[in-house]
């Protein structure tokens, strides 16, 4: 199949490329690189260095006819969503009813969305929370994730394009970018490697559902085929505090120094754990990387970086 990735050259949307190039379809890239990066883009993708915002993207639907667009292009920092939440709704509003629209100009047959789930359902009620849990976003990071949902299924009624949106849990693993505020492991991997301090905000004991990053690439892969029309969540329905984080990663970077606790963020929450059933009878998806197994690979590759 050809396969438009926007987003291809950040931390996930560059493994699913890589992922899509091995399974032999044909990739092209759209990244703007103002947080992805160059070097993560696989030799055999197409690139195109464009903003999703961009009039001439339409160029690129008109040359790649592409079956499929796989949108991982966005503003994921739910941090600045707060300071700046214009740029917040450029991006991830204005920019996916963009593609939405190229999508029904080339008649793009299915479009799949990165979505989330913790910023969604807010202060979670149950745990782990499925995808009947009330959505309460706190931020406008979570506000416009959900309005980029309604977008796609108003885009499905209305012209016919297929969507699955993706709700990701706490993604984690190589390529992670450490610089941003998003991100908690590979930020401690990347100080702790330098014998920085590493900052907690809160208390430490608010948990996330952590997902590495493989295992979010198949179910990209398999929201090719499988499902139609649909929000899922794609989590481990575990939950792991921020202190267990730190504790674990001390270990495997045999960092020796305590972490300094900051005061914890508005508009993030507490505890956040995802139930995945829905995208396991769906898709047939389920995560496949233990915790400690995917901090392992993680901390091995930004060992690797820093010896280069």
């Amino acid at each position: 199949m050809k396969v438009l990735v926007t987003g291809g050259a950040g931390f996930i949307g560059s493994h699913i490329v890589d992922r899509l190039i091995r399974a032999g379809h044909s990739v092209a890239v759209v990244d703007d690189l103002s947080t992805g990066k160059e070097e993560n883009i696989n030799s055999e993708a197409r690139f195109y260095k464009l903003s999703i915002l961009s009039e001439k993207l339409e160029a690129v639907f008109e040359m790649e006819r592409p079956d499929i667009v796989n949108h991982h292009a966005a503003q994921i920092n739910l941090r600045r969503s707060i300071k700046d939440p214009f740029n917040d709704i450029e991006t991830n509003i204005k920019g996916t009813v963009n593609i939405l629209e190229n999508c029904k100009r080339y008649n793009v047959k299915r479009l799949i969305f990165a979505s989330t789930g913790g910023a969604l359902y807010g202060e979670q009620e149950y745990l782990p929370a499925d995808e009947k849990h009330p959505i309460s976003p706190l931020s406008p990071y979570g506000i416009d994730k959900l309005t980029a949902e309604k977008y796609l299924a108003y885009y499905a009624e209305l012209f016919g394009i297929e969507y699955v949106a993706l709700r990701y849990s706490n993604v984690y693993g190589p390529r992670q970018n450490p610089e941003g505020e998003a991100g908690v492991i590979s930020i401690f991997i990347e100080r702790m490697l330098r014998g920085a301090d590493v900052f907690i905000n809160g208390d430490g004991t608010q948990t996330r559902d952590f997902v590495f990053v493989g295992d979010v690439v198949e179910a990209n892969i398999l929201a090719m085929s499988r499902g139609k029309n649909i929000s899922l969540n794609i989590g481990t329905g575990k939950e792991t505090s921020v202190n267990t984080v730190f504790k674990k990663l001390s270990e495997l970077t045999r960092y020796k120094k305590e972490p300094r606790y900051a005061p914890p963020i508005p508009g993030e929450v507490t505890r956040s754990c995802l139930d995945s059933g829905a995208a396991r009878r769906i898709l047939g998806w389920s995560p496949k990387s233990s915790f400690d197994q995917g901090l392992a690979q993680t901390v091995e590759y930004f060992k690797h970086q820093n010896s280069v």
